[in-house]
């Protein structure tokens, strides 16, 4: 994938994918040696495989993990809609350790800004993905990053990505005011916005979806959802963990209150009381 804003190819290479069991054999050693949670990230995740085995076979890698003892959750990151295959989402819904989460990057919401950015996907592709993934996993967390202020986007494409938005109601969203990057294709092309412009749109978009996540996450006051602890408790006895709809490092966090010595992989039951804009309380 050779997006007009990214260089990364350039200073990577192309695709190169691990052997199936080679990643087999280190989730493995990682499960043994207490490991609960595997994240599987790449560049593009979605065609992993293809290099090596002629077709995609993420789907199969899924499978295989699946079976590996101790291994409780397993989350997948950076799967392009545009090659997420059937097969994997079939996987994702039947294997019981892999996570109803995806992390798919889609960038923007408008075709023709999606057009110059060099991406390969529509916004009717998209749709699809969204909604082949939500009947197949209803309880499914979505999480995309967006960039806003690319090079000639106008203020009605920019609303346009908000109407999506506001449409697909995604549960995990990341918003970048664009920015060049020295040896970008996009640093060519017409229309470059200014800084103050590009900042606006990211400030608004971020109204926007904090506007979603609040209501979303509200949804879930009530229920009782399993929690992997990442900071064991405080002096006032509040540990710091996620639910299956929270990738580390990236996405919200779930506050727990207990009386119980929690240490970071526990993995426990908490019924959510409270949320805010992005984390869940309980």
């Amino acid at each position: 994938n050779r997006c007009t804003y990214c260089v990364i190819p350039q200073m990577r290479g192309r695709h190169r994918s691990r052997e199936l069991e080679s990643l087999v054999e280190e989730a493995t050693l990682l499960a043994q040696q207490g490991v609960k949670e595997l994240v599987i990230v790449a560049q593009d995740t979605s065609i992993y495989g293809r290099d090596l085995y002629g077709k995609p076979m993420l789907d199969v890698l899924l499978r295989r993990l699946n079976a590996i003892e101790g291994l409780e959750w397993i989350r997948l990151l950076y799967a392009y809609p545009e090659t997420l295959t059937e097969e994997t989402i079939a996987a994702m819904a039947s294997c019981e350790k892999v996570c109803h989460y995806i992390d798919m990057p889609i960038q923007h919401g408008n075709d023709a800004v999606l057009k110059r950015m060099g991406r390969k996907s529509s916004q009717t592709l998209i749709r699809e993905k969204v909604a082949r993934l939500r009947a197949a996993m209803p309880d499914i967390a979505i999480r995309t990053t967006l960039i806003v202020g690319f090079p000639g986007e106008t203020e009605a494409e920019f609303e346009y990505l908000l109407d999506f938005l506001r449409e697909a109601e995604l549960d995990r969203v990341g918003c970048f005011a664009y920015s060049p990057v020295d040896g970008a294709a996009a640093n060519d092309l017409p229309g470059a916005l200014p800084d103050e412009v590009r900042e606006e749109r990211r400030r608004r978009f971020m109204e926007v979806q904090a506007e979603i996540s609040l209501r979303k996450l509200a949804r879930r006051i009530g229920r009782i959802e399993d929690v992997i602890i990442d900071e064991e408790p405080d002096e006032d006895g509040v540990a710091v963990g996620r639910t299956k709809s929270d990738a580390p490092d990236i996405d919200g966090v779930c506050y727990v209150t207990t009386d119980r010595k929690l240490v970071p992989g526990d993995i426990v039951p908490v019924r959510i009381t409270a949320n805010e804009e992005h984390d869940l309380v309980g």
